[in-house]
Parts: structure tokens; sequence; C-alpha cells
């Protein structure tokens, strides 16, 4: 359902389907996409990509034609399976916010419509920062694959209109176009796997309506999940930039670091991938007094999604074994072997073998790897026992 207020976001919003054919003409000008497309969709030619790309009027011609045949590979090639569970917690006959856990710059989101389109669901349009959208073929690319763009880097003089315009549009997606979105629960990844929704986007979607911020965040329907790898390909790149981050408080990313963290994300092994739906939190808002002030409403909204993202992570060997070694204990003992206890050992040597920086930490990496595989467990004893202690 498309409304006269869609046109208010031009500079955000994804393709129309009208716009699909002019913006593949300008793909298939671009010798960059031509460069960074031809050997990653072997063995398909160019000429029957192009073909077949030519083809597509509408954006669900993209997803099924394009993106979904792409994906599919990417699953066969690069995991031993994606999933998904909790689907009797949503409804395809509602829209949702979905916000979850971010482990990969393109995965993440790009899996997760996979998943629905497998489903028969309407897919979700993908929030994305306009930091990653490095050359004008990957704005058109994720512009024609339902994406929105999220403005980074603004002037303060400018961050609380666009915030306000982003609450609009993402309000005005979910209630009046029908249209599910998914968004990160922090900007960034969370390089340890603590992962913590961010108080700030929050109340981004609360400005839209900040009278009322209780009412406004029921209105998006949230709906948490978690997103579980069984093996983070880009872990060693981000123990590597925590040394560098340690070493140098100025240490910033370059653009070459993005492209080789989305490269490593995509084509590197995941072994299993788990998408698991929590329970929509409208009900647990709806037991919030209305009389909350807005940091309140904010403050208990963060937490209810985090503990249900918590306790909806998928766990392997590798999660259990990395909390016994964080913890000093043996807790989880029963849930590994030997074995697998002796390939970890090996997976953390091979991780750290990747790093090449200057004054190399190996004790520091291999402890910031242990934290990304263990942090998720520690997540969930803590949602058990804040759960325990509410009952």
């Amino acid at each position: 359902m498309e409304t006269t207020e869609y046109n208010m976001f031009d500079d955000l919003r994804p393709f129309r389907d009208a716009e699909i054919p002019e913006a593949v003409e300008s793909l298939l000008s671009d010798d960059a996409f031509r460069r960074a497309l031809e050997g990653f969709i072997r063995p398909i030619t160019w000429a029957q990509f192009t073909h077949t790309l030519q083809q597509c009027r509408t954006i669900e011609d993209i997803q099924r034609s394009i993106v979904h045949p792409l994906f599919t590979g990417l699953i066969d090639t690069t995991t031993d399976g994606c999933l998904a569970e909790g689907w009797e917690k949503i409804s395809d006959r509602q829209s949702h916010l979905f916000i979850s856990n971010h482990r990969d710059i393109v995965l993440d989101a790009g899996l997760l419509n996979i998943l629905f389109f497998r489903k028969g669901f309407d897919t979700t349009e993908i929030a994305i920062g306009d930091n990653l959208l490095i050359y004008p073929w990957i704005r058109n690319v994720v512009r024609m694959n339902k994406s929105f763009i999220v403005k980074r880097g603004v002037s303060v003089r400018q961050i609380l209109d666009v915030s306000k315009h982003l609450s609009e549009y993402v309000y005005d997606t979910v209630q009046r176009r029908e249209q599910s979105v998914w968004i990160a629960q922090r900007e960034g990844r969370a390089k340890d796997s603590n992962d913590k929704t961010q108080h700030s986007l929050l109340k981004m979607f609360t400005l839209y309506n900040r009278s009322q911020p209780l009412e406004a965040l029921k209105a998006l329907r949230i709906a948490p999940l978690a997103i579980s790898y069984e093996f983070d390909p880009c872990d060693y790149l981000k123990a590597k930039e925590y040394q560098l981050k340690r070493d140098d408080a100025s240490y910033k990313k370059t653009t070459a670091d993005d492209i080789e963290n989305m490269l490593t994300g995509i084509t590197g092994y995941k072994g299993r991938v788990m998408f698991r739906f929590g329970q929509p939190i409208n009900p647990r808002l709806g037991q919030l007094s209305a009389s909350l002030d807005r940091e309140a409403v904010v403050t208990a909204t963060a937490d209810l999604i985090d503990r249900e993202i918590y306790r909806n992570y998928s766990f392997f060997p590798f999660n259990y074994i990395a909390y016994d070694l964080l913890s000093g204990s043996d807790r989880f003992v029963s849930e590994y072997t030997a074995e697998d206890k002796r390939n970890f050992e090996a997976y953390l040597d091979k991780q750290v073998g990747k790093i090449d920086i200057e004054h190399k930490d190996e004790a520091f990496l291999r402890g910031k790897i242990i934290e990304m595989y263990g942090n998720t467990v520690k997540n969930r004893l803590l949602a058990n026992e804040k759960q325990s202690e509410d009952s």
C-alpha cells in the first residue's frame, strides 16, 4: 500500500517498482559493478547475468531472479545450513519492526529475507548506514533490494532533524504501508558479541510522537530476533580492530577495511546459522505505566529486547568451550568433547595467525576471540537469572 507520504522520504526509501528498469540500466553501465560482480557470480557468465537482470521489472523480480539464487549459492557453499525458528510468534498478516543483534554487515538482513522469501512471507525493508554505500553501484543495489538509508556522520545541528525524519519513515513503513522493517539493535556490530540495544536507537523511534513515547514504540510492533553463526568469518578482523584501537585511541577503520569485512563475511565459512524469533514485546509494553517518562520507557524496552534476544540464541560447542574458558569453570563440559576443545584451540591458532599487525599481542587477540564466542552464553545465563528474580 503506497501513500502520498512516501514521497516525503525520497532521500531515504528503497526504489519503487517503476524505478527498477532505470536502476538496472544504470548498474549495467557501471564498469565498477561489473568488476565487483563478475567473479562472484561464476559459473554464471556476465552475459547470462545481464540478460536475467534486464528481465527484472519489479523489486519482487529482483529478489526472486537475482537475490534468492545468489544467496542460496552462498548458503550452500559457506554454511552447513541456514534455518529459522519461532515463526509461530509472528504473523505474515501483520507488519513488525524486527530488531536483532548484529554479526555480519551484509548477511544478517540478507539471510533473514531469504528465509522470509522461502516461507512465503513478505520480505522486510532493511536499514543500512550510508557509511557502507562506498560506491554508487552499492547504493543502487541495496535500494533495489528494499534497503532504506540511515544517514551517519551528520553535524550536531542536523542530528535531531535527521533522526526525526527517520523515525517518521519507520512509522510510516510499519503502520501506514504495512511493511515490516529490519534494523540492528545498535549502530555497528557488537564485536565482542556482548549484545545491547542502544537507547539512542529507541529514542529515535519515539521522535515521531515525542509526547507519547510508550505509544510510539507500541505502534511499531517490535519483534526481537536472535541471530547465531556457529563461526564468525570476521572474528579475527574484529580482534585485530580491538588491538589497533587499544594501541591507538585515534584509530579508525578505512574504506578498504569495510570492504574486507564485507567480503570476508560474505565468502567465509559460517558453519550452522540460526535465526530465532523472540516474543513480540507489545504485551509486556502494555504492562508499563503510561506515566513513565521517555527515559524509563526506553530503558524498559531495551531490557525487554535484550532478554528476548539472549533467550533465543543458538549455541554450538565453541560457545560453551569459550564460556568455560572465560569463567575458568567446567560448567558446560557436558556440552562438548575433548576433541571439540582441541578443535577450538586449533581454530584460535588459525584465526590469530591470519592477523598481521605491528606489535601483535597474541594473548590479547586470543582473548578477544574467546569473548566473541563466550559472551552469548554469559548473557543467556544473566537473562535466565533475571527471569527467575522476576517470577
